[in-house]
């Protein structure tokens, strides 16, 4: 790809263990032909919402199963209130909840435990996707 800057990847999630093994999952590079990543992590909704409101946010992880604030409502809520909202990949609780990441208007979803060949491949996806959507940068 012909982005050299970190990719900016919003992680939320209460529990840091789940932040831990979404990081762990990744790793810097997801895959070979993408720029490395940037971990901003959030373990509340008002820090998510803060965050995406600033911009320059790639992808945003949200974790389905956190608590107050679950990361289906937030990423529809995302979805609703930003204009050329970023990807979102929600987490959910067992693979027969992804209707629920269709319903979040989340382009992507993994369950619960995470394994990380569909983590990494997902997150590929999504980040390909939104590279192909900026606009060419000029030095």
């Amino acid at each position: 790809m012909s982005s050299e800057r970190p990719l900016k990847v919003l992680l939320y999630s209460d529990d840091r263990t789940t932040r831990e093994s979404v990081r762990l999952a990744l790793g810097k590079r997801p895959a070979a032909d993408l720029p490395e990543l940037e971990y901003i992590e959030c373990a509340t909704e008002p820090a998510v919402i803060k965050t995406m409101d600033k911009g320059g946010i790639d992808l945003a992880i949200l974790d389905g199963e956190a608590v107050p604030a679950g990361g289906l409502g937030i990423a529809r809520q995302l979805k609703d209130e930003i204009f050329q909202c970023p990807p979102i990949l929600v987490l959910t609780g067992r693979p027969q909840d992804a209707w629920l990441a269709t319903w979040s208007r989340a382009e992507g979803a993994v369950s619960h435990p995470i394994d990380p060949v569909r983590m990494a491949q997902v997150t590929a996806d999504l980040l390909r996707l939104r590279l192909s959507k900026l606009p060419a940068t000029t030095a």
